[in-house]
């Protein structure tokens, strides 16, 4: 569904159920209409809307998915990728700066369907609740991040930055090949 008419009417209906500046410090919220990442303190941003909105279109999240947020904020995306799974689907969230964190606890009070969790600087992803059906990824990786692609189910979808470039990766199961390899002349 990734593309089609629906699955831009979902994402729209997600961008009105959950206004930005709900997820803003009071002194950015009169920007939130702005297509500009805004700061959250603590060297984190909240992404601009465009991007987030490109992001979820490439993540094709479906009721009922289980979702990993990687790099949660405070709580914005995970709040949209919440209202994309509904209220079958699970969204965790994990955040390394604890204030954001925090943040974002209680930003999405209420939610049910909603997980939030410390990262561990040493670990990426949440590895616990694995496998997910998509990953979103809201920092910029130098190298595709194997580890939380090693987090999808066969299928599933990963979506974030790597070096600047957004990318998608679709996990397609385990095989088995002679090692790549270069001939050196």
């Amino acid at each position: 569904m990734r593309g089609s008419a629906t699955a831009e009417r979902r994402i729209a209906a997600a961008f009105d159920a959950v206004p930005r500046e709900r997820f803003l410090p009071p002194d950015q919220r009169r920007y939130a209409h702005v297509d500009h990442a805004l700061p959250l303190g603590y060297d984190v941003t909240n992404s601009q809307p465009s991007t987030v909105r490109a992001m979820l279109a490439l993540l094709g999240v479906e009721p009922g998915d289980r979702v990993l947020d990687v790099g949660c904020g405070s709580g914005w995306s995970t709040a949209l990728l919440a209202h994309l799974t509904g209220p079958q689907g699970v969204v965790v969230g994990v955040e390394l700066v604890p204030e954001v964190l925090a943040t974002a606890r209680d930003n999405l009070r209420g939610i049910a369907h909603v997980e939030l969790h410390q990262a561990d600087p040493a670990v990426l992803g949440w590895p616990a609740a694995a496998p997910y059906d998509r990953v979103l990824v809201s920092a910029d990786a130098t190298v595709l991040p194997n580890a939380l692609v090693a987090q999808l189910r066969p299928g599933g979808v990963l979506v974030g930055p790597v070096s600047g470039e957004m990318v998608r990766v679709e996990r397609h199961g385990r095989y088995v090949f002679v090692p790549l390899r270069t001939l050196d002349r």
